[in-house]
């Protein structure tokens, strides 16, 4: 099992934090964690403050955060990022993508879930 903490962004179905529990993974969603409304920023602080890699639909924005973490040299556990996608394939993708990875080697990176088709 994977020792990868997930904390999906709003934009992400909060059914796919319930179906990985079910599946025996750590997955939260922002409205779950009662901080919908909250910003990009916010979001990815509270990610890193509880040892939480980000999954999003938003790209642009996030990809502009990753960038900015990595200039100021600031750590976060990895920010995937994924197009919007049918439920089946967005599950399938991030299971492939827990199975093959784990926090020591997404830590800073920004991962792309098409790359686990």
């Amino acid at each position: 099992m994977s020792d990868i903490s997930l904390y999906l962004d709003e934009d992400v179905r909060v059914l796919l934090a319930e179906v990985l529990r079910k599946r025996g993974y750590n997955a939260s969603h922002v409205v779950e964690a009662g901080r919908a409304g909250k910003s990009d920023t916010e979001q990815l602080a509270y990610a890193v403050k509880n040892n939480m890699s980000m999954l999003t639909h938003n790209i642009r924005d996030y990809v502009k955060l990753s960038e900015l973490y990595s200039a100021q040299s600031k750590t976060h556990l990895g920010i995937i990022v994924s197009d919007q996608l049918p439920f089946n394939e967005l599950l399938r993708r991030t299971l492939r993508f827990l199975s093959s990875n784990s926090g020591k080697t997404i830590k800073n990176r920004l991962i792309w879930l098409q790359d686990y088709k």
